[in-house]
């Protein structure tokens, strides 16, 4: 048996900060808490609607409060920034070939946005 203590690499609660890689990658892991919210709050809403009038009426009262206002932007905002980061990383994950010739990354993301906005329009007309 060795009496050497083995070499403890001290780690800081924000050792994160140090590096714009893993403040994004905190950003993104943290943009679930707004989504959970939202989730919360969608699921008491179709609990509502089953209950009748009134149920729903106080749950829209409650979806007007300034506060749920605000985390419902942010939920907003944290899916767009998944949306970013996910289509960012399709191309180099799983690069598409045509006739033998990669496609630019360019066009898959832009094909992306554009079923985004395509298919969101779609949602809006049939509601």
């Amino acid at each position: 048996m060795s009496n050497r203590k083995p070499y403890v690499r001290e780690m800081k609660r924000t050792w994160w900060n140090n590096n714009p890689f893993y403040r994004f990658y905190m950003l993104r892991e943290g943009t679930v808490l707004p989504l959970l919210l939202f989730t919360v709050f969608l699921t008491f809403g179709l609990g509502a609607l089953v209950q009748g009038p009134e149920a729903w009426a106080s749950w829209l009262s409650f979806m007007s409060n300034p506060v749920v206002i605000i985390i419902d932007i942010l939920a907003l905002l944290g899916s767009l920034y998944h949306a970013h980061t996910f289509f960012g990383m399709l191309p180099k994950v799983m690069p598409i070939k045509l006739n033998g010739k990669e496609i630019d990354t360019k066009l898959i993301v832009g094909g992306q946005w554009a079923a985004v906005v395509v298919i969101s329009i779609i949602v809006l007309l049939l509601v």
